[in-house]
Parts: C-alpha cells; structure tokens; sequence
C-alpha cells in the first residue's frame, strides 16, 4: 500500500480467519434479536470486515457481485440496518463505515464509538471511551436525549508518524 504522503509501505489488513467468525457471531445475534441476516445484508457486512480501511457505500455496492455491482438500495438499507445492530459504526468525516471493533455484542451494545483517523494512510482504529456523562448531562439539561455520540480525532498512525 503506498501512501500519498510519501511514508514506507505498511499494512494494515484485518486478521485472516476473523471474518468467518464474525459473520457468524452477527447471525446468531440477529437470530436472537428476531431479525434477519439476509444474504445482501450478510454480502454487506462481510465486506466491510475484509476491508483495510473505511469503505464508502459505493466502494461496497462495487464489490457485492464477482461479476458486476449491486443495486445502491440494496446496500444502502443493508449499511442502515448493520448499524442499527450495533455491527458497524459510520464514520462521518469520511462519509465511511467500517466494521465495530468491540469484541463481542454484550461490549458493542450502546457503546460509545471512538475513532482515531490517520490522515496520511487512511488507517482507523475504534478505541474504548469511558462514559461521556457530561455530554449526557448537559443534554437533558437542555431536554435533549443523546442517541449516539461518535467521536473522531485525526493525525498520523504510528507508522505514518515515524518519518515526520
């Protein structure tokens, strides 16, 4: 992978043999939530698994079929309902998704998602935030109710940092 920004080659390419594991955990969790795992919504999520590093929605409608795109409803409903189950997160700067980086489901329902965005090789790490209940609080104060908070902080990863 070569950079924009001129740094070494380095990769940031998921675990192999996570993916089958995944899927399978996020079926046995829409059984148990009484939703449907459907095949484009499985296609959907398997490939954000697989990816490197953030995909857009038109990266993923590229890639569904072997032998040509996929209709953008498709995935479109497909992403919405992928984070409504808590399964991917949508990274708003980079209008992007990538797959939840908590470990099981119990750690991913209503967390607080935290992104660390390297502006030089477009790698992003989830990372674990404490409770935010000041934003909370200052929320209800207003009358206001938090769904989600998303919090995202760029720079340069630890690799694309080395030679700055």
């Amino acid at each position: 992978m070569s950079h924009a920004c001129g740094h070494h080659d380095h990769d940031h390419t998921p675990a192999p043999g996570n993916t089958a594991a995944r899927l399978a955990e996020a079926q046995a969790m829409c059984a148990e939530a009484g939703e449907r795992m459907t095949t484009s919504r499985l296609r959907t999520y398997e490939l954000i698994l697989e990816a490197s590093a953030p995909v857009k929605a038109y990266d993923v409608i590229d890639r569904f079929h072997p032998d040509g795109a996929a209709k953008p409803p498709t995935v479109y409903r497909a992403l919405s309902f992928l984070e409504q189950m808590g399964l991917i997160h949508r990274i708003e700067s980079l209008n992007a998704f990538v797959a939840c980086g908590a470990g099981d489901h119990a750690a991913r329902e209503g967390h607080t998602a935290g992104f660390l965005l390297c502006d030089c090789c477009g790698q992003s790490v989830e990372i674990a935030l404490p409770a935010l209940t000041a934003v909370d609080s200052r929320a209800a104060e207003a009358g206001f109710k938090v769904n989600r908070i998303t919090l995202e902080a760029r720079g340069l990863c630890q690799a694309c940092g080395k030679d700055s």
